[in-house]
């Protein structure tokens, strides 16, 4: 893992080298293992390495017949396209994957792109044709920003990085915050910083170094075109190898590794895997808090470790802790986070780093394989429609409500989403349905003071959600739901997954986010995905002799919840109070504060109301009024 900056000279100015290492220096946590700069034809740039692979070799920037790399990531097919570019010719000096990925960009062009299996985000100084590259990996897996300025197109690792260039200003994005306060993630590639974006997943961007002009172009998405030619033994066999096969290759390191456990499926999935491979018992990494067993998923990893011979370490995150690091974690984030598992992710993180240097982790597979409890809910309700109707949006009758009711003890836990779910405008069009799930901003709206609710579209947003939601090639209703997860919820994840990390210097690895699981999985009948409702049924049906029995069948899905909820009448009262009660925040005037002094003693339990708050009135002190600290 790196970070990298990158300053691309706009027609008549050049590149401040001064002002580029005081941008990269922002990034030493991301690469603390060596830097390297890079100035010439208008083009600058600095990295920060964190060496996994060729700990002697593989320094950056990178040179070659006229190509110059930054890189961010981890090639983990390198092998495999490095024996195939030798026998086009080519000799290598490293064994670095950032020698691959540098020579197979000369040998290919931009197509190199399509043969990438892995996690990255890099710029390339292409001199021969004057232009620069910045690409980004499927998912969104290592973040890669940009601005434009008077003199300047900039890119960055990080936001931070950007904000320190004198042209660039930490200003609120409108349409972002009301994306956030709806989602708490932004839509698309706007950020919540005003003229400042992301690379999106899946996606480049070339800068024409003669012009300064711009082209974002899309290289990869999963296609749910949908095959039907195939059974589903098929599938079942096909996706079982894939998981052993990205497992193996994701294992590839020349420093320790080991791997996050919490105890639920995907995680488990990924740690017995890991063990059968790795030469040495496998070190695993979990959390859990003291404030009582809904908060406690460590038996479940226990099981597990024990299962596969692994060494399980357990950290236990305190209040104490939160109070002292929230502000270090928002500087870290650089945008206020999708939720409080942020916290309990960093400390544990923090641990691992003390032990290893890789760790692998499940994030992704609720995406991919349909995890989530609101899935669960929305065919319920479509169930209900066609039961009562005889009819359904899709054209087949994916989900019965016969089928769905052995699966509805899995929304015990739920009973307050589908109270707020059904509370109005039931059988509306299903992207009115989802939306309506997915959004936020329902209670949480008399927190925010008149003039923001005054100035709040909601129909506006929803007219963003729908662009995405309601793509052409996915005609079911839960391929809708998967994909539009895939390409926003989970990019904010990941962002977390990423931070927290990084902030420790320890390199984090999804293989459940392989792009060819991905396509697997988008290409199979949805009924097939999801049947009787049943969440991740096909990832049930590979890899479930894999797993104890108590893990296949658990039923109470946590994600690492905090006790937020707890800690805000108990010790932490204190600092929620004065955060959020403060002159600071009511000169704002963002919040209505009578309303946010009511929460701090009534929030739900696993509410994010009070997350969401917090986030933003420190994300404001430290980017927007520059007072907050690192």
């Amino acid at each position: 893992m790196c970070g990298i900056v990158s300053m691309a000279a706009r027609p008549g100015h050049s590149v401040d080298v001064n002002v580029l290492r005081r941008m990269g220096q922002t990034l030493v946590h991301r690469g603390p293992d060596g830097e390297g700069e890079h100035n010439a034809g208008g083009v600058g740039f600095y990295h920060r390495r964190l060496a996994i692979i060729d700990i002697a070799g593989g320094r950056q920037p990178m040179a070659a017949d006229g190509a110059v790399l930054v890189y961010n990531g981890e090639i983990y097919n390198y092998l495999e396209l490095r024996d195939a570019l030798r026998k086009q010719g080519h000799v290598f000096t490293t064994e670095s994957d950032t020698e691959v990925l540098l020579r197979s960009y000369l040998e290919h062009g931009l197509d190199c792109l399509l043969d990438l299996n892995g996690m990255f985000a890099f710029v390339l100084h292409d001199t021969r044709r004057g232009r620069l590259i910045a690409a980004r990996d499927h998912f969104g897996i290592k973040p890669l920003y940009y601005c434009v300025t008077e003199s300047a197109v900039l890119l960055a690792s990080e936001i931070k990085a950007l904000l320190v260039h004198p042209e660039v200003r930490g200003r609120v994005d409108e349409l972002g915050l009301q994306d956030y306060l709806t989602f708490q993630y932004v839509l698309g590639e706007r950020t919540l910083f005003e003229g400042i974006h992301e690379v999106p997943p899946g996606q480049y961007l070339v800068v024409d170094l003669a012009t300064g002009a711009l082209t974002l172009t899309r290289y990869w998405e999963p296609s749910f075109r949908v095959d039907t030619h195939h059974t589903e033994e098929y599938f079942i066999d096909k996706l079982r190898w894939l998981l052993e096969d990205t497992v193996s290759r994701q294992l590839r390191s020349d420093v320790p590794l080991g791997t996050y456990l919490s105890g639920g499926m995907d995680s488990s999935i990924v740690s017995i895997l890991a063990a059968r491979s790795y030469p040495e018992p496998l070190r695993c990494f979990t959390g859990a808090f003291c404030e009582g067993p809904e908060f406690d998923e460590s038996p479940y990893a226990r099981e597990v470790a024990k299962a596969c011979g692994a060494r399980l370490e357990l950290i236990h995150p305190t209040q104490e802790e939160f109070i002292d690091l929230l502000p270090r974690l928002i500087y870290s984030m650089d945008q206020p986070a999708a939720g409080p598992g942020l916290f309990p992710q960093y400390v544990v993180s923090r641990l691992a780093a003390g032990q290893v240097k890789v760790c692998l982790g499940g994030q992704g597979g609720d995406e991919i394989f349909g995890g989530y409890a609101r899935y669960v809910i929305a065919y319920l309700e479509q169930a209900i429609k066609g039961a009562m109707f005889g009819t359904t949006e899709e054209g087949e009758h994916i989900v019965s409500l016969a089928s769905i009711l052995p699966n509805l003890s899995y929304l015990k836990r739920y009973v307050p989403m589908l109270r707020r779910f059904w509370h109005e405008e039931l059988f509306e069009p299903m992207d009115r349905r989802y939306f309506r799930l997915l959004d936020r901003s329902e209670g949480a709206m008399e927190l925010l003071s008149p003039d923001f609710r005054a100035r709040y579209d909601r129909e506006a947003v929803f007219a963003r959600f729908a662009r995405v939601f309601n793509h052409p090639d996915t005609q079911s209703y839960y391929n809708k739901m998967t994909h539009y997860d895939m390409l926003t919820g989970l990019p904010a994840l990941l962002q977390v997954e990423d931070r927290v990390s990084m902030a420790v210097s320890l390199e984090s690895r999804v293989p459940l986010l392989d792009r060819r699981i991905a396509e697997l999985v988008a290409s199979m009948p949805p009924a097939m995905k999801f049947r009787g409702g049943e969440m991740k049924y096909i990832l049930k049906r590979a890899a479930g002799p894999l797993l104890p029995a108590s893990i296949l069948e658990r039923k109470d899905k946590m994600g690492f919840p905090v006790p937020l909820h707890l800690w805000a009448r108990g010790k932490a009262g204190d600092f929620f109070r004065d955060v959020l009660l403060s002159r600071v925040c009511r000169e704002r005037g963002l919040f209505d504060l009578p309303a946010v002094e009511s929460l701090l003693d009534q929030e739900e339990p696993f509410g994010r109301r009070l997350w969401g708050l917090l986030n933003l009135e420190l994300w404001h002190r430290r980017f927007i009024d520059g007072t907050g600290g690192a």
